[in-house]
């Protein structure tokens, strides 16, 4: 691992059981459905399957995953409400018919693929306290509803429920609230067509444990209990990703390659008293880091030199640059750190959510390899009388690791 200076993840299974179980304290009554796209790591996957949570999946492929993991079909929605005909198929023929639609030409692929799904529709709601919003892209709007729904009723379709997305990193309790409501109205809508109602999918764009600690889940609680009470025969499951392992994962990467800043004018070096650094490391935003380019103004690196320095080490002001030959390949503009040594690494904490789900081969690069560790008392517990089976289906050979309490 260090002899090649390959990327690489340490991912603590302890952390991703932490969060599911506030999650279960926290929304007693939701299910979560993991989705898959932010981290797909097997690992993570069979961890979270043996706890009780299900999947959201978006495509013929994160289906497969699931499946090979031992997951049963029920535990599955596909929830993309635009979906490949073939896609279709595919989850017609493995038992999973639970999908999301928002769009009448869904209908008409899934009556011809799927006939008996049970479908759920996703409405576009207030997305505006999010720092990435869904509702341009998916979701009927709520004046819409009616009208689809009454087509699906003409197709012969059995509709089953409703979902919903505040958007990613959603920072405001009452858009769940909103949310929740206007879903109650669509269920009546359905209702009123006979349409049998029993699941409400109340998405993703949960933050990290704050929000629903201090007041979210009380919000999302009452909203729930008002509007869809436990003897309403109402299902609730939700799509939480970046809630269960954002803060699971630290990414190492390592100093390829350094040089002293050029001045743009003249192209001298800076003087001594105002050295400025570049950095080239083995990772970056066609890798690990092209959430950087999805969350430019809130995505925050700071990175953790591996080795001791002093408090004496002078900070220097540093740009990181990834290894692809592409300018638009920078990690950091600005930072400051102590000189770093090329063969450095530098450790980058909460790096679980929408990292290693989304790299690419740019340029031939490697991608960082996964080391999933657990403490021995949790692997005892969860993990050693099932381990033939995690061993065969999560984790290549020596990649697993426990440690001491």
């Amino acid at each position: 691992m260090f002899g090649n200076q390959q990327p690489f993840y340490v991912a603590s299974l302890d952390c991703v059981l932490k969060a599911y179980l506030r999650w279960t304290t926290n929304l007693p009554r939701v299910q979560p459905f993991y989705a898959v796209k932010c981290n797909n790591t097997p690992a993570v996957l069979w961890l979270l399957s043996a706890l009780g949570s299900g999947f959201d999946c978006a495509s013929k492929g994160e289906i497969d995953l699931a499946l090979s993991l031992g997951v049963t079909p029920d535990k599955i929605i596909y929830a993309h409400p635009t979906k490949p005909s073939y896609h279709i198929r595919y989850a017609c023929s493995q038992g999973v018919d639970t999908m999301t639609f928002d769009n009448e030409e869904e209908l008409l692929k899934i009556s011809s693929f799927h006939a008996h799904a049970k479908l759920v529709l996703r409405i576009a709601v207030d997305d505006s306290k999010s720092e990435l919003k869904l509702s341009p892209k998916f979701g009927v709007p709520l004046s819409s509803a009616g009208k689809l729904l009454e087509r699906a009723a003409q197709l012969g379709l059995q509709v089953t429920g409703v979902s919903f997305h505040v958007g990613s990193r959603c920072t405001e309790s009452s858009a769940f609230k909103q949310a929740i409501a206007d879903s109650r109205h669509v269920f009546d809508i359905a209702r009123s067509l006979d349409f049998k109602m029993s699941l409400l999918d109340i998405g993703g764009g949960f933050t990290l444990w704050p929000l629903l600690e201090n007041i979210g889940h009380k919000v999302i609680n009452e909203a729930l209990d008002e509007l869809f009470p436990p003897d309403s025969g109402v299902r609730i499951i939700a799509e939480p990703g970046r809630y269960c392992v954002e803060s699971a994962f630290t990414l190492a990467v390592n100093v390829i390659a350094k040089r002293a800043a050029v001045n743009e004018t003249d192209g001298s070096s800076d003087e001594a008293g105002n050295r400025r650094m570049e950095y080239y490391i083995n990772d970056g935003v066609y890798g690990s880091l092209n959430c950087i380019l999805n969350f430019p103004e809130n995505m925050k690196i700071e990175p953790h030199l591996h080795r001791a320095v002093g408090d004496s080490e002078p900070r220097l002001k540093s740009l990181l640059w990834g290894p692809t030959c592409d300018c638009v390949d920078k990690v950091l503009d600005s930072v400051w750190i102590p000189e770093l040594r090329v063969g450095d690494w530098l450790l980058l904490d909460n790096s679980g959510a929408y990292t290693s789900s989304l790299c690419s081969d740019f340029n031939g690069f490697e991608r960082a390899l996964t080391f999933p560790v657990m403490t021995a008392d949790a692997f005892n517990t969860l993990i050693r009388p099932h381990c033939k089976v995690f061993f065969l289906r999560s984790c290549p050979p020596g990649s697993w690791t426990t440690q001491q309490d």
